[in-house]
């Protein structure tokens, strides 16, 4: 049975990486269609990599803070 917890684990540990994972192709196939160069296929990841930072430092706290 597919409890709502084994969903959210599911979610979270499962199917969240694998999305980031497809950004992280999809943000360096547009840098390579675009010609983005060095720099600006930087700003494009570290604009990804902050999300995913984001994502990180959420589960962190969530994890030992509560």
């Amino acid at each position: 049975m597919l409890t709502e917890q084994n969903l959210t684990w599911i979610g979270t540990h499962l199917l969240m990486p694998g999305l980031v994972l497809f950004m992280l192709f999809i943000v360096g196939d547009l840098a390579y269609r675009a010609k983005a160069g060095r720099f600006g296929t930087l700003v494009l990841f570290g604009a990804l990599g902050m999300g995913m930072l984001g994502f990180v430092i959420k589960w962190v706290l969530s994890r030992y803070l509560v």
